[in-house]
């Protein structure tokens, strides 16, 4: 029987549907987090769930951590994790951290600064206010990534 490109696809396609796979469970993202902090651990459960590998050290004092990875002071959150060379601080939602990884653009990472309620983590009864994830640059410049939570009145 010949090889027809519907065959070939049809054989193929559940090798790259696993390397796809493969390539997100290998995403590991290493999490510096305060020991006290319930919302981080959350977050982390979160970030689970949507199929990311964590890695979690409990520490002391974010602000060397934040400082050494290049977040600004103005957009801290209450966690600073790292992924294939991006910052993630604070409670970013999974889907913006895998448009990061897919687009790869030229930053130091993301931000959710403060601790919105509704964001990954901070979900505490129907309160969910509006947020936004931020794109920091590397010149310290940063400019909206995504809008999450109801629609502004």
């Amino acid at each position: 029987m010949p090889w027809t490109n519907s065959r070939l696809a049809a054989l193929v396609a559940p090798f790259a549907l696993l390397a796809c796979t493969s390539s997100a469970a290998a995403s590991v993202i290493d999490v510096a987090k305060t020991p006290w902090c319930g919302c981080c651990a959350v977050w982390v459960e979160r970030m689970k769930a949507a199929g990311f590998t964590m890695e979690v050290r409990n520490v002391e004092d974010l602000n060397p951590i934040a400082d050494a990875a290049g977040v600004p002071r103005n957009l801290r959150g209450c966690h600073t994790a790292m992924i294939e060379g991006y910052v993630i601080e604070g409670h970013v939602p999974a889907e913006d951290i895998k448009r990061l990884l897919a687009e790869r653009p030229d930053a130091v990472g993301l931000s959710v600064p403060g601790m919105p309620m509704g964001s990954p983590g901070m979900e505490q009864g129907a309160r969910v206010d509006r947020y936004q994830v931020v794109l920091i640059m590397r010149d310290g410049r940063h400019r909206v990534w995504s809008s999450h939570g109801p629609s502004a009145s």
